[in-house]
């Protein structure tokens, strides 16, 4: 048996197959009574779907002539996700697929009715999305191609120009492709080294996808590999300190890369590689929350120093200020 928003598809997919459909049949079809099949109508109706009715002997229902259904319908929300990931879209670096982009944004528009049009419209205006220059372009039809060799369990062979070895040609049944660290990977295993590996795909050229298949493990998780086996540099220092503060309230607040969290009695654990330490401290303290540092002790002398700084910011800022003035925040309009 249906459930109800299951039959009320129904209704409208019989409407579309058929110039008419009496309501008895529609009632047989979806083994309801007639009266139920006048509540999907009107619930079809409601959507701002023109069925139309004839009564009495014989009577059936149609759609008006000429009404042509989109061939998508979306909610509110579901727009509203949809119009936020074609912005976001940009930000991937994937700069081939911004025409792209805009012609799916344009078709989605011409489908939706007039509000959803006009709060999607609204929405462009009115959403402004930060570019990080962290992130580094990637060939869109790369990623394309990947992905569907990930879909079809297909082996893959390139040539990749690795940062620390010479160029090479490999063959890898890449399992998962990932964004991460302002970076797309393809991660599975490598043919040539006989082990998982990792590879950038702004590094990756002739790329081709052989016959060759294979099994992938399932529920791989390419970004915890990426998290704790990407290599650091030799003069990056490894980091331990206590946070005064919830996992889930510091996740997303911290770059994952080379960074580990785990809960550790009321606050949480943070691991991690730099090679800055000084921007690592002063994004600490932004947390605003308590720290316990164990290692490295340096960030006792670096935390100093930027309270010097602070110190002598703010008595210059007094200093600059009329007697009656005091500086005030900026407020949200």
């Amino acid at each position: 048996m249906y459930d109800p928003s299951m039959r009320v598809l129904t209704v409208l997919e019989l409407l579309q197959a058929r110039e008419q459909v009496t309501g008895t049949e529609l009632a047989r079809r979806l083994e309801v009574s007639p009266r139920t099949v006048q509540r999907y109508v009107a619930r079809l109706q409601d959507l701002g779907i023109p069925v139309e009715s004839r009564r009495g002997v014989g009577g059936a229902y149609r759609l008006r002539p000429g009404f042509r259904l989109p061939p998508l319908m979306f909610s509110g929300e579901e727009a509203l996700s949809l119009a936020l990931g074609l912005k976001a879209l940009q930000h991937l670096g994937l700069t081939a697929l911004a025409p792209a982009a805009q012609g799916a944004g344009a078709k989605l528009r011409r489908t939706l009715p007039d509000a959803l049009r006009q709060d999607m419209e609204a929405l462009e205006d009115a959403v402004q999305l930060e570019a990080s220059d962290w992130v580094v372009r990637t060939d869109a039809i790369v990623l394309a191609t990947l992905l569907r060799a990930v879909r079809r369990c297909q082996a893959v062979k390139f040539a990749y120009r690795s940062r620390l070895s010479a160029d090479s040609v490999r063959e890898v049944d890449v399992y998962r492709a990932a964004q991460f660290g302002g970076s797309w990977y393809a991660v599975g295993h490598c043919h040539a080294r006989r082990a998982l590996r990792c590879f950038r795909l702004d590094r990756m050229s002739a790329l081709s996808v052989l016959d060759a298949t294979f099994t992938p493990p399932e529920h791989f998780d390419a970004l915890e590999y990426l998290r704790t086996s990407l290599p650091t540099t030799p003069q990056s220092q490894p980091i331990s300190v206590w946070l005064g503060a919830k996992t889930s309230e510091v996740r997303g607040r911290i770059s994952d890369w080379g960074t580990e969290l785990t809960e550790e009695g009321s606050g949480t654990r943070l691991r991690a590689q730099r090679e800055q330490l000084e921007p690592f401290a002063a994004m600490l303290l932004g947390l605003g929350c308590e720290i316990r540092i164990e290692t490295p002790t340096q960030l006792y002398a670096i935390f100093g120093a930027l309270a010097e700084r602070c110190r002598a910011l703010a008595d210059a800022n007094k200093l600059s200020l009329p007697e009656s003035a005091e500086p005030r925040p900026a407020r949200p309009c």
